[in-house]
């Protein structure tokens, strides 16, 4: 079934599963999408993730991080860039969600990088989404 915001669907399928306890994930990859996986494993906020080899597309398998009480580490997703309204920031403009607690996911010229990252090497670009 086609999706007209992959992104939009990653972050509704993680926000699901967290909800229920699903251990795992499974949805279509594409390289934007392991991109922001990359960084939410590197962030802490996913356990581990993998790419699987299957026709007629590969599938990324996420493992969630739980914490105590198995409480989901991911508290909240928001899509702030959407197909119908982009949203760019300039370098100076990179947004600190919840006091450094959350992380935002921009889209630079130099790859897909976290606001702080981009903010560190002065760039700006596309506001993926929020994740606390």
């Amino acid at each position: 079934m086609p999706v007209s915001d992959p992104i939009a669907d990653l972050l509704t399928r993680i926000r699901n599963a967290g909800l229920v306890r699903h251990p795992t994930v499974e949805l279509p990859s594409s390289k934007a999408k392991v991109a922001i996986v990359e960084i939410l494993k590197r962030e802490g906020f996913v356990q581990d993730f993998e790419v699987a080899k299957h026709h007629p597309q590969d599938v990324l398998r996420l493992r969630l991080r739980y914490g105590q009480d198995q409480k989901p580490a991911i508290a909240g997703l928001k899509r702030v860039s959407k197909p119908s309204v982009r949203v760019h920031v300039q370098r100076g403009e990179v947004p600190r969600l919840y006091g450094g607690v959350g992380i935002s996911i921009i889209s630079t010229s130099q790859g897909v990088m976290t606001g702080r990252e981009a903010w560190r090497k002065g760039l700006g670009g596309e506001l993926m989404c929020y994740v606390w």
